[in-house]
């Protein structure tokens, strides 16, 4: 029958969980200790513990050598001949243990025994624990809540404690010391003080457990999880695929009148849950994982580098975007693809802008065409015609599709255009040039004409001759006459035209009120007479 202290021994083993033979051998070696501390020697002792009596006996062991030359330890080793006279059986490289009393050991050799049995029964609960959890990553355990910190929650395991950081913990949650939940096992660090098992609440993999235990198609593996991404106690997007066709995915795990999911949602706290259906072809992928926004198109735009291109209507960005970009983000995580991801009308401006830098030319404002109206101008620029280089390109018939342009209106946009380049044609007039550019090219025609052309020259062109040899030929009352033509000609200019106007209307003016002075003085004399 096993001693009183060897049941003890057995009854720490299993609170503790750990072997009765590791506690043994840590009682061993702390009598052991206790015994050279009492005695102040360096012998090599161990002890031994009677299972039956529950007797530790401490022992002295000794190496027998050879020759007395090969004695490096006195303390430690003993001849071959020193040896054979206490036991004529032993060899080289043996052992002779003596017997150390233990019967004077007092409290201090007591505590310090009972201060490294402690020590190594922790040692061995550390490698217990971290042989017992180490290779369970990913599992979903049951725990209890034992104590709550100021930033962690610890959980009582069974057989260890469990520490759940804040980061692993969904800001829906509330906690009661315990309180039992689910928790994934993430991790085991072996820090000083003993290895820590880490649990979270934010894993993905406690999505998956639930859905596993509320489905039984996915139980069953008739429905298959291909792929989850979550933010807790945000929203969780997961994507699932049935074997069989008959099996919708989507709606066995949503169950009756959403049963099922809802029992899911309320372990979560009200967490939200978009359950998509898996397709192997991303750009089919992309659009459902994106819900509840419609997507207008999803183009691969570098399959190497896993970016695609989602496009979708000016109404729906936001919705797609999702708020503070949660919806993009955890589709992305679902798709394990780059998201880029705009509107309709970031596209076509994208496409404009890409248009503008292949055809390398520059582009100016449509405003800058000064001789086409507001009205015309906003029509153009509603119809998307926002540079003059791209007015310029277009074709009547492409003009008279604009909304409000019609025929006569494209005449007058191309008669601008042209304008604009500096292009007239046969009769069209020009823009005058500024009056200090008139007076510098007549003062330069003057000195010109005046510095080259000799005095016959000049007369010619007075007289409507061609040839200075012609004036020559000329009488002098021809010559008379044609100066006084020409005087006349320069004095009736506009500025004298403009003032023989003003002298007719004021005559006008003097007439009309002699007229009116006559008829004012035939009143009165009038009616002199009937008086």
């Amino acid at each position: 029958m096993a001693s009183v202290l060897y049941q003890s021994i057995e009854t720490l083993s299993r609170d503790k969980g750990i072997e009765p033979a590791v506690v043994v051998g840590a009682v061993e070696d702390a009598i052991a200790l206790a015994t050279r501390k009492y005695y102040k020697t360096q012998e090599n002792m161990r002890a031994e513990m009677d299972r039956e009596t529950g007797e530790i006996r401490a022992y002295v062991f000794k190496t027998v050598v050879e020759t007395p030359e090969q004695v490096e330890d006195d303390v430690n080793q003993m001849t071959l001949e020193q040896a054979r006279e206490l036991a004529p059986e032993v060899e080289v490289g043996g052992e002779l243990r003596f017997y150390k009393d233990t019967t004077p050991l007092g409290r201090i050799a007591a505590q310090m025994a009972k201060q490294v049995i402690f020590q190594k029964v922790r040692e061995a609960e550390r490698d217990t624990v971290f042989n017992e959890y180490n290779h369970r990553a990913g599992e979903v355990l049951n725990a209890t809540v034992k104590r709550l910190e100021p930033m962690d929650v610890i959980f009582d395991l069974g057989k260890a404690e469990a520490r759940m950081p804040k980061r692993e913990q969904s800001r829906l949650e509330q906690f009661a010391v315990g309180e039992r939940v689910r928790v994934v096992l993430l991790r085991v660090d072996r820090a000083a003080k003993g290895p820590q098992v880490i649990v979270s609440r934010a894993a993905p993999g406690l999505v998956q457990n639930l859905f596993q235990s509320e489905v039984p198609e996915i139980y069953d593996g008739t429905v298959s999880i291909k792929a989850i991404a979550r933010e807790a106690g945000e929203r969780t997007k997961i994507a699932v695929m049935s074997r069989d066709k008959d099996v919708d995915p989507v709606g066995a795990c949503v169950g009756m009148k959403g049963m099922r999911v809802q029992s899911i949602i309320r372990e979560l706290r009200g967490e939200k849950i978009d359950i998509i259906e898996y397709s192997e072809e991303i750009t089919t992928f992309a659009e459902k994982a994106l819900q509840p926004a419609k997507v207008s198109r999803v183009s691969i735009t570098d399959l190497a580098d896993k970016q695609i291109e989602v496009i979708v209507d000016d109404t729906q960005l936001s919705l797609a975007i999702g708020k503070k970009g949660q919806n993009v983000r955890l589709a992305a995580k679902l798709l394990q693809w780059k998201i880029d991801i705009k509107s309709e009308e970031e596209k076509r401006q994208e496409v404009e802008s890409q248009m503008q830098a292949m055809s390398g030319g520059p582009t100016t404002p449509i405003e800058q065409v000064s001789d086409l109206g507001e009205a015309i101008l906003e029509k153009l620029i509603a119809a998307g015609i926002t540079t003059v280089e791209a007015l310029a390109d277009m074709t009547p018939e492409q003009l008279e599709e604009v909304p409000g342009i019609g025929e006569k209106t494209v005449e007058k946009i191309s008669v601008a255009v042209r304008h604009y380049f500096g292009q007239y044609e046969e009769g069209e007039e020009r823009p005058a040039p500024a009056i200090s550019a008139v007076f510098e090219t007549e003062a330069a025609e003057a000195e010109e004409t005046s510095m080259e052309k000799t005095p016959e020259a000049l007369l010619a062109e007075e007289a409507g001759v061609g040839t200075a040899h012609e004036v020559n030929n000329l009488s002098a009352e021809d010559i008379a006459d044609a100066e006084e033509a020409e005087s006349a000609s320069d004095a009736f200019s506009d500025n004298d035209a403009r003032e023989e106007q003003i002298e007719l209307d004021n005559d006008t003016v003097d007439s009309l009120v002699d007229e009116a002075q006559e008829h004012s003085d035939e009143g009165i004399d009038d009616g002199n007479d009937r008086g």
